[in-house]
């Protein structure tokens, strides 16, 4: 079904006629741009194709491989304790998974959109945001003040369901009262369960992860998936399964059955921070998602940056070399890095094939490698606003019940106009997690662009029927084939990430794999840890 042409959803829909036969037209005149992300750098590395001879040795200090969430965080620390002769070596995307676009004036993601507002343990990612003036007072108080340009305004989130839009993501309209009584129970555990600690004191839920309690009881969740929790526990609410799979597609980018039950609850009960200017569990974000927090970091940091990709990295009696790549119109061009240490800012996948024998630091990628979800990101520029049910408003995140679309954002909901923009962009979020994640990435690589635009597509054709398709203008489709790190059940308990986390050399390791999944507190925990390590 997913692999369906444009041809097959027009003749779905029952559209007739001339309006069918002119909305064909214009939406096949349109060719999306593609953006495989790291897939030439991967294949390169993965073939261990021959490079020519380095043009030129640079020397620094501190060496940063990877420009994404961790790396930023690293630098942006290091230029904190002082150290400034750094080099970040982008890797194969700048920004990583915070990495945005624009079509003109017109901001949008083409990775993460948001941010939740950080929790008290979350002191490192506050210390981010006061430095930049996103925390205006009080970063380390209970409620901090924020910039109300960057926090979530309404109406901030609505669903499709049974053919009307309702506000909030859970089913409510029409569902059964015996539904809505486990839907409340279910919050009351995650209520309860946000206040506990463990025998060891810590709390149940945190970020980052490595302060949550280690106390067997609650560690006993990682063995089970999220599915099976919730059966041992008497959910059977069909409209409460659709929502809890939903957020561990959305936030893991796989199904409820198959993510640790621990990280699914961790979903919900690690994100209770607070503001004095917003209600609780307001979120951050800005048109272009994390991307203007990643280049505000980046100026922050002041830090010195080159293309390229690391292609070796290993120790040498004064520190490391690291061999870094980078194609120009698909041709090679080689450079090597000196330096008394390097921060391995990339996903462990790539560090493995990277770090000369990074069995010695206790992680073996056949064992300890986690699973990767492959994700679409489809931006949509649209000349108008397609017109909408007499229902719930247009929101800032919009999504249709169902699988395997994540539903769109609406990147100018944040503007503050005087009246609504003539043109908006709609990024609409697709987890392939309807399939094995080997399956999803050749289905990526060989899918023509039709096929990819009408999988990209399908909400929002859900959403408007026949007038989506003469709002469209571009369309830019991003297509990360290891998107994330999946939390399967143990992963709390992989000794090989455990390995990489301890390490404290010449080589250190800095990426949201170390946690065993991908959120912005998680990467920046560990940038922000690699950076102390590194200036020592």
């Amino acid at each position: 079904m997913l692999r369906r042409s444009f041809l097959v959803w027009a003749g779905a829909t029952g559209l007739t006629a001339a309006g069918s036969g002119l909305a064909f037209q214009r939406w096949q005149e349109i060719t999306p741009t593609l953006h495989y992300v790291g897939r030439d750098e991967g294949h390169f590395l993965r073939d261990r194709r021959a490079l020519p001879p380095p043009s030129q040795v640079i020397h620094t200090d501190i060496a940063i491989l990877g420009s994404g969430v961790s790396g930023l965080t690293a630098a942006w620390k290091l230029k904190k304790l002082g150290k400034t002769d750094v080099l970040m070596i982008d890797g194969p995307q700048p920004y990583g998974n915070a990495a945005g676009g624009a079509f003109g004036e017109y901001e949008y993601p083409t990775g993460a959109h948001y941010l939740p507002l950080p929790s008290p343990e979350s002191t490192h990612v506050r210390e981010i945001l006061a430095d930049l003036g996103i925390i205006q007072k009080d970063a380390m108080a209970e409620k901090p003040y924020y910039d109300e340009r960057f926090i979530l305004h309404a109406p901030e989130e609505r669903l499709l369901f049974n053919g009307h839009w309702q506000e909030g993501f859970i089913p409510t309209d029409g569902v059964p009262q015996w539904e809505l009584d486990e839907h409340q129970r279910f919050f009351d555990e995650v209520h309860r369960l946000r206040q506990l600690h463990g025998a060891d004191g810590r709390r149940v839920f945190v970020f980052p992860t490595v302060m949550s309690s280690e106390d067997p009881q609650w560690q006993a969740l990682d063995r089970i998936t999220l599915k099976q929790w919730m059966d041992q526990n008497g959910y059977k609410s069909p409209t409460l399964h659709w929502y809890l799979n939903y957020c561990c597609r959305d936030d893991y980018g796989t199904r409820y059955d198959k993510v640790s039950a621990w990280a699914g609850l961790h979903y919900y009960c690690s994100r209770w921070g607070q503001a004095a200017n917003a209600g609780n569990g307001a979120w951050l974000t800005w048109p272009g998602g994390l991307q203007p927090l990643a280049s505000g970091m980046e100026r922050a940091a002041a830090v010195k940056r080159m293309a390229g990709t690391a292609v070796s990295l290993k120790k040498t009696a004064d520190g490391v070399e690291a061999l870094c790549f980078k194609l120009e119109n698909g041709k090679p061009a080689s450079y090597l890095v000196r330096a008394r240490k390097a921060i391995c800012a990339m996903p462990t996948y790539v560090a493995a094939r990277v770090v000369e024998n990074i069995g010695d630091y206790g992680f073996d990628a056949a064992r300890h490698a986690p699973e990767y979800a492959p994700w679409m990101v489809a931006n949509f520029l649209l000349k108008r606003f397609p017109d909408e049910l007499p229902s719930q408003p247009l929101s800032w995140d919009n999504v249709v019940y169902g699988e395997p679309g994540l539903g769109f954002v609406v990147s100018t909901h944040q503007d503050i106009r005087v009246q609504p923009p003539e043109k908006t962009v709609f990024s609409a979020y697709v987890a392939l997690s309807d399939r094995k994640a080997s399956s999803a990435r050749g289905w990526m690589a060989s899918a023509k662009p039709e096929e990819l635009l009408a999988l990209a597509s399908a909400d929002l054709k859900t959403a408007y029927g026949a007038q989506f398709a003469s709002c469209v203008e571009r369309v830019d489709i991003t297509l990360r084939g290891h998107a994330m790190a999946v939390p399967w059940p143990n992963f709390r308990s992989n000794a090989g990430m455990k390995a990489l986390r301890e390490v404290d050399g010449p080589i250190l390791f800095a990426h949201a794999d170390l946690s065993g999944f991908s959120v912005f507190e998680e990467a920046a925990w560990w940038g922000y840890r690699a950076a102390q390590l590194a200036a020592k």
